[in-house]
């Protein structure tokens, strides 16, 4: 779940909102439910030939199979035993497509007390063997913990579980081009909700760190842009880029999607957002998007479930970040 920050009117974001208008206001066309094609299965995709066009390769039926798996486990609050399955879950999906992860382990003090969490990050080797850390460009996201309720049963289908199953599908796809696969390190933060509410010291206790860490060790600087994905299930799919995106990537991605024919699907949201992307922003200091969609009814509510959901979307956020990977990582 991310946070609105109120809009404040500073010069810099006004003059943001000036060019992030201006894009918005080019090729606005009718908005119909994306189409999803059908899925192909492993062994198809081991043995023909695979594009060019690798976005083609992108399926949200899939996807949606291992959103359904981690909203199987239940709620999945940062240290609860349903967080650990599925966390293994990833792991399973992540070795099985060729890719090496390591746990980024840490104590997060919260207001509940210090609780135990776990980054997921994934690296692809481009030979046999554990892949250096030096070879990522490029850091695709999501957070894979549910807010922690005593009232309802929240699972988290689209606020949680739909950017991961994604997520788990990109590292299938993108393992079928190895060359791009070896520039991206895909992280799976903990600890994103806040537990009580969100504050500089509650919430994105993942990202804090995986942020933190990437200053301190230098790594950050070895690194281009990331993106995030939280919440890109809906049906009704409408991707709200906050205000103050980086320039580049917001026009980038828009280009992508205009390419994809998939414009109608995004628009740029009247303020910033406080998400996994703000301490790589302003910690790590690699310029990064919050690719979301922040016009969910069924946000932090118990009706956040499979239902509400299309594979369709996850297809339509799955082909248009390929789609501008390929296009900035030659």
């Amino acid at each position: 779940m991310p946070s609105l920050i109120p809009f404040q009117g500073h010069g810099l974001l006004k003059s943001c909102a000036l060019f992030l208008l201006a894009i918005t206001s080019c090729n606005r066309a009718s908005k119909s439910e994306p189409t999803s094609p059908t899925p192909l299965t492993t062994d198809a995709r081991s043995t023909r030939q695979v594009s060019t066009e690798i976005w083609k390769e992108f399926h949200g039926e899939r996807a949606f199979e291992d959103v359904k798996n981690q909203v199987a486990c239940g709620p999945r609050p940062a240290g609860s035993a349903a967080l650990e399955k599925a966390r293994g879950l990833i792991v399973a999906g992540l070795q099985t497509a060729g890719w090496k992860t390591e746990p980024q382990e840490f104590t997060a003090e919260t207001p509940h007390g210090p609780v135990r969490m776990v980054n997921l990050l994934a690296r692809f080797p481009a030979k046999p063997g554990q892949p250096p850390a030096t070879a990522q460009k490029v850091i695709v996201a999501s957070h894979y913990d549910t807010k922690i309720f005593s009232t309802i049963s929240f699972v988290g289908a689209n606020d949680g579980a739909s950017s991961t199953g994604a997520l788990l599908e990109l590292a299938r796809v993108l393992a079928l081009a190895p060359d791009l696969a070896t520039q991206v390190e895909l992280v799976f933060f903990d600890g994103e909700e806040a537990v009580q509410q969100f504050s500089e010291s509650d919430g994105l206790y993942g990202s804090r760190q995986y942020s933190s860490v990437l200053r301190e060790s230098g790594r950050a600087a070895q690194f281009k842009y990331g993106i995030l994905w939280d919440m890109i299930g809906d049906k009704d799919l409408t991707v709200t880029l906050p205000l103050d995106s980086p320039r580049e990537l917001t026009a980038g991605l828009l280009a992508s999607a205009d390419a994809l024919q998939s414009r109608p699907f995004f628009r740029v949201f009247d303020r910033p957002m406080l998400d996994d992307h703000v301490p790589l922003n302003q910690i790590a200091h690699i310029p990064s998007i919050d690719v979301i969609d922040f016009e969910y009814n069924a946000w932090h509510t118990a009706d956040d479930t499979l239902e509400q959901l299309s594979p369709a979307s996850l297809q339509t956020i799955g082909a248009v970040t390929l789609h501008y990977l390929s296009q900035t990582l030659r």
